[in-house]
């Protein structure tokens, strides 16, 4: 079975003392790279962002199935998984890390040329997407090597319900400590049953990459626990102020955009998703039944919409 390759990419953003020794006034990105096709200079890169709190290898099914066709890229966004902490926690915003995949992409651009560039973006992945694909700015200084030319947004738009951000501001940064890998998947399928069924087996996948080793032995989460804190500093004023921003943004998106919605998700509203079907890009909604926020792109049927729509003739 194919595994990706871990790579790493230098952005402009201090690290903590305690992270990768690097150039001043830099941290290290780490992107996961998956390719089966045997060229490792291949023109078409797909890039697969994840959600607030995960990491890179959320995307391995789909990575995998994808990696045929393409070079995927899966990065791990600042502060997660095998990426640098940031010595100033304010710095886990959106524009930091928009800053970082451009980044990446000049590096990945460098190393051969992109000639199709499409992206995946759950929930925080797909904000960040919006952010790189919405501004018409950063191609035409050079900033971003081609255009996005598909984007799949994972439940997410640019109106965000306030309920939902409170429900993640509940455990979003807390202490956590396991035993066992066994007692974290449970513990993390109690904030995360919106994710919708999967089995024990693709859960315990999912919840693998989740974890680090603790200095006392045991687990923890992989990720560094001020990311709540530009985080819990929104209110609902703050949000509703920064829609204005994200609708810009979104109406300025020029790629075919296939919209993911869980049809009981508490994150993207139904009236938000049928705005996004009429405005902007006009993207193409597809909702699935009994999931919530936000679809893992584990499933079959999740897995084949992202692959036909990234993947189909022009």
């Amino acid at each position: 079975m194919i595994e990706p390759t871990l790579n790493y990419v230098w952005s402009a953003g201090a690290a903590q003392p305690t992270a990768t020794q690097g150039p001043a006034g830099m941290h290290r990105m780490a992107y996961w790279e998956w390719n089966a096709t045997g060229d490792a200079r291949h023109p078409h890169v797909i890039v697969c962002v994840h959600g607030l709190s995960r990491q890179g290898r959320d995307f391995d099914t789909l990575a995998r199935r994808l990696s045929a066709h393409a070079r995927v890229i899966c990065p791990d966004v600042v502060g997660r998984g095998h990426s640098d902490w940031l010595a100033d926690p304010m710095g886990y915003q959106v524009p930091q890390y928009a800053a970082d995949m451009l980044a990446l992409l000049a590096q990945l651009h460098a190393q051969a040329s992109i000639g199709t560039l499409d992206w995946v973006g759950t929930s925080m992945g797909g904000l960040i997407g919006m952010a790189v694909a919405g501004q018409p700015g950063l191609l035409e200084a050079s900033l971003l090597p081609v255009p996005v030319r598909r984007l799949v947004l994972n439940d997410v738009g640019p109106a965000i319900a306030w309920q939902a951000l409170q429900r993640i501001g509940q455990y979003l940064g807390q202490p956590a400590h396991f035993a066992s890998i066994e007692q974290a998947a449970d513990a993390l399928w109690s904030i995360s049953s919106s994710f919708g069924p999967h089995t024990r087996a693709q859960w315990l996948a999912l919840t693998r990459p989740m974890l680090r080793p603790a200095p006392e032995g045991g687990f923890a989460l992989h990720y560094d626990p001020a990311i709540a804190v530009p985080f819990r500093t929104v209110t609902e004023e703050t949000a509703q102020a920064g829609e204005a921003l994200l609708w810009q943004l979104y109406d300025q998106i020029t790629a075919r955009t296939l919209l993911l919605r869980g049809a009981e998700s508490d994150l993207l509203a139904r009236a938000t998703a049928d705005a996004m079907a009429q405005r902007g890009p006009r993207a193409r909604l597809l909702e699935f039944g009994g999931v919530g926020h936000a679809p893992t792109l584990v499933a079959d049927d999740q897995v084949q919409a992202v692959a036909a729509f990234l993947l189909e003739a022009a």
